[in-house]
């Protein structure tokens, strides 16, 4: 059956299944979470009065490690009974925390870790592209999905800063679950099933295994493909650092840099903007006169100056400067998730895009609390709302940001490993087990699914910017 046809099979009634739906929801998810970047520093700072690096480290981690340890059974739920359940899922516990904000603070900081069981939507939202896209299409549409993420964080962070000083926080709250509940009602009502009717199961009954349910299955499985070994260890030595400074860096830019929180606003759309440049505009330009591996080696390679930046430099203006590197290396995830997606077929998707986003779900667990433990370990401490002239800035470290220094080492490893990855990559077992799911009856793939190991798709797949509290 034609791509056309199964697709029309996987929409139904309600249309066809198309890249734009993914676009809608990933920017009306994150849109709704870059508006609290300003209030969400102060809630913060008034609820970990104490070590605030540190506890939103813990906080980043726990969630992190819970996505990591149950992403892989709804990446294998989502290649059996289908996309559009499971993104519903993923975008509701992915957007509850939001009015918990006001509400209670304490619960909302236990509800943004517990979250993390569900809050995959990133992963979802990719084996969804990968389902309604052709091969040579794929790298275009992921770009085009990541550069929406950027774009939602361009106006929303500064549209939050402004209704926060003019009418208050709750206001941003209010607005900000108002456009949760419209993304929930989105995926409800409007986005269709993107898997095939025939390569789905209709009924509920289909039995998990343990072993499709392992979060570690796909670590250990690692080992067993060279190609896929030096890509999952590329990902892990440069998410880590990235998945730190994603839970600290608007923190460590206004109290270590002290940026207003305008200036935040400013930096987040400024990068956001060369980010959407950068993956709309050079990604499909790179991918096609350099090739997939070598894009991955620039995005790198714009990483490790990006981090180096970060942790030497001392004064605002380097940090605008880091941000516009910044943005090009936004173009490494995409680069990574189009080599992994063009060597499997369009019924493993899950399974290809766990293997990698499992190892990243390792990092989000693991980046945020390491971030917060050097943070805290070299005294660098939110504990004035105020940025205080003279304690942090007039000491004039040598390394005003040591975590990124830590990540910028990690980033060196990282470009040693991707040089060893071959141009054309060959998943040799991921397209065995496709065909033979392909080829066999209903019993003999639960037998197949039980040798694959699942999808793990953490949400913090996270391609440039995110907000501490996601």
């Amino acid at each position: 059956m034609s791509r056309g046809k199964a697709v029309s099979e996987a929409g139904g009634s309600r249309g066809r299944a198309r890249v734009t739906h993914a676009v809608v929801v990933i920017f009306l998810e994150f849109f709704a979470w870059g508006l609290l970047t300003t209030p969400m520093l102060t809630v913060l700072h008034e609820t970990f009065p104490q070590h605030t690096f540190l506890m939103n480290g813990l906080v980043q981690g726990v969630k992190g490690f819970l996505s990591f340890l149950s992403a892989p059974l709804i990446g294998a739920l989502s290649d059996i009974w289908g996309r559009k359940s499971f993104l519903l899922v993923t975008v509701f516990f992915t957007c509850a925390p939001i009015p918990f904000m006001r509400l209670s603070p304490w619960w909302y900081f236990a509800l943004i870790a517990v979250s993390g069981i569900f809050a995959v939507t990133f992963s979802v939202i990719f084996a969804y592209v990968a389902d309604v896209t052709e091969e040579h299409e794929r790298s275009t549409a992921y770009g085009l999905v990541s550069a929406t993420f950027a774009a939602s964080l361009v106006t929303s962070p500064a549209i939050g800063a402004y209704l926060s000083a003019r009418y208050g926080d709750s206001l941003v709250v209010l607005v900000a679950t108002v456009i949760s509940v419209v993304d929930i009602a989105f995926v409800f009502f409007v986005v269709p099933e993107s898997l095939p009717d025939k390569m789905r199961l209709t009924s509920w009954g289909f039995p998990i295994s343990w072993e499709q349910a392992d979060p570690f299955a796909s670590l250990r499985r690692v080992g067993k493909d060279s190609t896929v070994l030096l890509i999952c260890v590329t990902v892990f030595l440069s998410y880590l650092p990235e998945a730190g400074q994603y839970s600290s860096f608007f923190l460590y830019l206004k109290q270590v840099i002290e940026f207003s929180p305008a200036a935040i606003a400013a930096f987040i759309a400024m990068v956001g903007v060369l980010s959407i440049v950068a993956q709309t505009l050079f990604l499909s330009v790179l991918m096609r006169t350099i090739g997939n591996k070598n894009t991955v080696l620039l995005g790198l390679s714009f990483q490790l100056i990006q981090l180096a930046w970060y942790a030497f430099g001392s004064e605002p203006w380097m940090m605008w400067a880091a941000g516009t590197v910044a943005a090009m290396s936004s173009i490494t995830f995409p680069a990574v998730s189009a080599l992994v997606s063009h060597s499997a077929s369009r019924d493993q998707q899950g399974v290809v895009q766990g293997m990698i986003t499992g190892i990243r779900g390792l990092c989000n667990g693991l980046g945020p609390a390491l971030y917060g433990f050097i943070f805290y370990l070299f005294d660098v401490e939110l504990n004035d709302m105020e940025p205080v002239s003279g304690r942090q800035s007039s000491e004039k470290l040598a390394i005003p940001g040591p975590p990124f220094l830590f990540g910028a080492c990690a980033v060196i490893f990282a470009l040693i490993v991707a040089i060893f990855i071959p141009e054309q990559p060959r998943v040799s077992e991921v397209k065995m087990s496709s065909t033979c799911w392909s080829s066999s009856s209903a019993p003999s793939a639960q037998e197949e699914s039980r040798r694959v190991p699942p999808s793990s798709d953490p949400e913090d797949i996270e391609p440039l910017l995110q907000d501490s509290s996601m």
